[in-house]
């Protein structure tokens, strides 16, 4: 989801060379993880290791699969597809580090080698999927497939690898095959720079204050953090607000500074676009051009099509007909606060028109107008701490799941901790670790992802090492890190994935975990975040960290009866950004104008105000251009419609309720990608969910439309 391309010094170049037998002997790859639970030995890893062991992974797997060509014997199940999917252990493993690094503790030396190896890898990957005679014996097992007497999870696989084949241009003619191969190549390296640069233009911008009148507004948490993290760039006596999000958003929100705002604001917006070498607007146009060209060459109108035959969502008309359901409504809505705030701004003796930079302010006074609800009073109640028991004690309560923190074992950061998970009964389920605050070497977000996926060898369940990394707010002088109320949202959020991975239970890593269409994915994660929320477990978890005291009840009331404020700008925002991704992708011919250009035409198209832009704008939109979320951004609310309605499920009868909480984990966190994801959704809720319920949630169920 890194800094300035840096050339290649000799020890990189060392690096990239060929794993000869001194390197494999001094190569933590190249050996059995003699570590707890088999977690990457991170304490031994050097920078060097990745490029000699990816290669050498390389190597290794195309020797797989050139047995599994040269078998002499008929193709089966177990000679062709099982093969294959037990091919590249090595390449897998190391990339998964790799990779994984490259997101959360980069550095120029990672980058330089990501880039390097880009192409490679993208070489190897074609060299599989473009392989004729591989192909000719998938084939021969795909057609006579209803004869082998296949389980449900074999004949998943094979339809998967199938379909990887068929979707990866194997009935290509030669000529079209070098041209995907291109295609391939280009988009792995652009890719990779345009995720880089967000990160270089994030890390660049610094907001330096000298003057404590410039801090006027700003909550005393948000000053401290602020002068620690300007003593440490060196600055005495300042306060340093950066573009990370629990710096950026809350200045934004709190403070009276107007020109600052515009300022941070003005930086924020305008990443990837500021006509230097980190400059993403040619880079996007180039890869929407050549995912476009690469669909058409696989026989699809568009990328889209591409993308989402293979989603719940099946085409883009749906997707296109679900957005434009919410966008009336929600734009409407949005209408509606905008028009609120200008009055209150107004009544304060605001001569100006509200501007983007002015809308979370306002929001914020609007919000306490409203409601008498401040989020400075609710912070206290959510350290971080206190926040973690909450998920770990959900969690328990509907699946008997418990965490200890492991402190003997390796970590790819300080940050970075470690918990065993168990069952109720004491059975190991799997190793998460969880990094929790920004640096200048973790891209921005928060993110769920894996170092091992759970696969079965030999009817042993191979348990997975999760991760989730976050960027929340920072422990300041003598508190503790205390998060906001989205922040808290965000974790029982990044939580649900986590028990996607953990709670795997199938025979392929393949078919594993979160290895499900994007539409579905976010399911388990968007259902948990529905008990954060709840009252009575609010009142369990959320504890002042200084008296111990539990949340009050008026409080809680607050939060409930503010639950859909500002919920007209926080759909617009995400659907503006989820109609844009549609946009770049539904295209059937070039796009021959600019990013800017492309943007403001997509934007006018569907009528978005002046005062809200796209919850990412096209040049540091990481989501589609690097992230693997290209015509699925949508996907958020798409499971939105899923996890409201699944909710109602324990709403209607009890919050714990053991049996449906069962019901959940059997089928759908355990199962993966084995099975179609609505048939599995509806062997869970017993119907097909409806878009009722989240409606009502965002409080755009009886929201009044302006026809004019």
């Amino acid at each position: 989801m890194k800094k300035t391309m840096m050339a290649l010094t000799s020890s990189i170049l060392l690096a990239c060379g060929t794993a000869d037998q001194e390197s494999m002997s001094t190569n933590p790859f190249f050996e059995p993880y003699n570590t707890p639970f088999e977690v990457p030995p991170f304490d031994k890893i050097k920078n060097e290791h990745f490029a000699p062991a990816i290669r050498e992974g390389i190597k290794q797997q195309q020797a797989e699969i050139d047995a599994i060509v040269n078998n002499a014997e008929a193709p089966t199940f177990a000679n062709t597809i099982e093969a294959m999917e037990n091919s590249g252990d090595l390449l897998a493993r190391v990339s998964t580090v790799f990779y994984n690094l490259n997101s959360a503790n980069t550095n120029d030396s990672i980058q330089a080698i990501a880039k390097e190896l880009a192409p490679e890898i993208s070489k190897h990957g074609d060299n599989i999927s473009l392989n004729e005679k591989l192909f000719a014996k998938v084939k021969v097992i795909w057609d006579g497939k209803d004869q082998l007497g296949l389980n449900p999870e074999q004949q998943k696989l094979l339809e998967k690898t199938y379909k990887s084949f068929v979707r990866n241009g194997a009935n290509l003619n030669e000529a079209d095959k070098e041209k995907l191969r291109e295609i391939n190549s280009k988009l792995s390296v652009l890719s990779l720079q345009f995720g880089q640069n967000i990160l270089a233009e994030t890390n660049a911008f610094k907001l330096f204050i000298d003057s404590e009148s410039d801090l006027a507004g700003l909550p005393q948490e948000l000053r401290d953090a602020a002068f620690q993290d300007a003593e440490t760039a060196g600055e005495e006596n300042k306060w340093l607000f950066t573009l990370q999000n629990p710096s950026v958003m809350p200045f934004l929100q709190y403070a009276d500074n107007r020109e600052l705002r515009k300022q941070i604001w003005e930086a924020y917006q305008i990443r990837g676009n500021q006509g230097n070498d980190k400059d993403n607007k040619t880079i996007l146009i180039e890869m929407a051009n050549l995912r476009q060209q690469k669909a058409q060459l696989l026989g699809y109108k568009t990328h889209a099509d591409y993308v989402l035959e293979e989603s719940m969502a099946k085409n883009a008309d749906n997707v296109y007909k679900l957005l434009n359901q919410l966008w009336t409504p929600a734009l409407a809505k949005a209408k509606q606060e905008r028009d609120e705030m200008q009055v209150l701004a107004k009544t304060e003796g605001a001569d100006f028109k509200i501007e983007p930079w002015d809308w979370r302010y306002y929001e914020e006074k609007l919000r306490k107008q409203k409601f008498d609800l401040d989020e400075q009073q609710v912070k206290p109640y959510f350290s971080l701490q206190n926040v973690q028991n909450g998920v770990f004690m959900v969690v328990n309560k509907l699946f008997g799941l418990t965490f200890e923190e492991i402190k003997n074992i390796p970590t790819y950061h300080p940050d970075a901790k470690a918990y065993e998970v168990k069952e109720a009964d004491g059975r190991h389920v799997g190793v998460l670790y969880m990094d929790f605050h920004p640096r200048a070497s973790k891209r921005g977000g928060a993110w769920m992802t894996s170092y091992r996926p759970q696969k079965t060898i030999n009817g042993e369940r191979k348990a997975p090492v999760i991760s989730i990394v976050c960027n929340f707010s920072k422990p300041t002088g003598d508190a503790p890190a205390l998060l906001t109320f989205d922040e808290v949202t965000t974790f029982f959020h990044e939580f649900g994935h986590a028990l996607h991975g953990l709670l795997s239970n199938v025979q392929y890593r393949s078919l594993a975990g979160t290895s499900v269409p994007r539409d579905f994915v976010e399911l388990p994660s968007q259902i948990m975040e529905n008990w954060a929320t709840e009252p009575s477990v609010l009142k369990q978890y959320a504890l002042h960290y200084q008296t111990g005291e539990a949340i009050p009840d008026e409080l809680i009331a607050k939060l409930q009866n503010s639950g859909t404020f500002g919920q007209g700008f926080a759909t617009t925002e995400y659907l503006a950004a989820s109609l844009l991704d549609l946009d770049y992708h539904t295209q059937t011919s070039a796009i021959s104008v600019g990013a800017d250009e492309f943007e403001k035409a997509s934007m006018e198209k569907i009528g978005l105000v002046s005062e809200i832009i796209p919850r990412y704008r096209s040049t540091y939109f990481q989501h589609i251009f690097s992230g693997g979320y290209s015509s699925g951004y949508y996907s958020y609310i798409w499971s939105g419609v899923l996890d409201t309605d699944a909710f109602q499920a324990f709403k209607e009868t009890e919050l714990f309720n053991q049996e449906k909480a069962l019901a959940f984990r059997k089928e759908i966190l355990e199962r993966g990608g084995t099975d179609e994801p609505m048939k599995m959704y509806v062997n869970f809720r017993g119907a097909e969910p409806k878009i009722d319920a989240l409606l009502k949630k965002r409080g755009l169920d009886q929201v009044t439309v302006d026809k004019k």
